[in-house]
């Protein structure tokens, strides 16, 4: 009965991971609220670790809220649900480099899309902050684990 549970909360996480991807690549490369299907003439990039984060929170009082919010904590929420989904749906034990790799990859995929699509900017400062919101997502899915565990035995 046990390792039917496991199969089923696994598919399940299965099914809500390609959801997720999905939803990113959608939102990412097509989507009109982020301004995604005009695209640009050439290509941007940002190369400079923390440069554009140093400049959203100098001129946090010029930009929009959202923008603000949408850039910097954005970027951590979106990669979120990858760092808590994919340890759920794996079987075998998977530790934070991982996930760290994991994130990394996904997000650099991102980025390059939107470089070689010429829709958004590849830059490194997402980079760094999706891969940060996926090991913030695994922290999250350790502390379930953790909680589930200790009201397991208090059962």
């Amino acid at each position: 009965m046990k390792d039917n549970v496991r199969k089923e909360i696994g598919r399940f996480s299965l099914l809500l991971l390609v959801l997720y991807g999905s939803a990113v690549v959608y939102f990412v490369l097509f989507s009109d609220r982020l301004g995604r299907t005009d695209g640009y003439s050439t290509y941007r990039y940002n190369l400079v670790l923390f440069d554009e984060i140093r400049r959203f929170i100098k001129y946090r009082d010029s930009v929009s809220t959202g923008a603000f919010l949408l850039n910097l904590i954005g970027n951590l929420v979106v990669f979120f649900p990858l760092g808590f989904l994919i340890p759920v749906y794996r079987e075998k034990k998977t530790g934070p480099v991982r996930i760290l790799i994991y994130s990394f990859l996904f997000s650099l995929g991102m980025e390059v899309l939107q470089l070689i699509t010429r829709v958004g900017v590849f830059d490194v400062d997402d980079l760094f902050l999706n891969t940060v919101g996926g090991m913030l997502g695994y922290t999250a899915y350790l502390l379930a684990v953790g909680l589930l565990r200790h009201r397991k035995d208090q059962l």
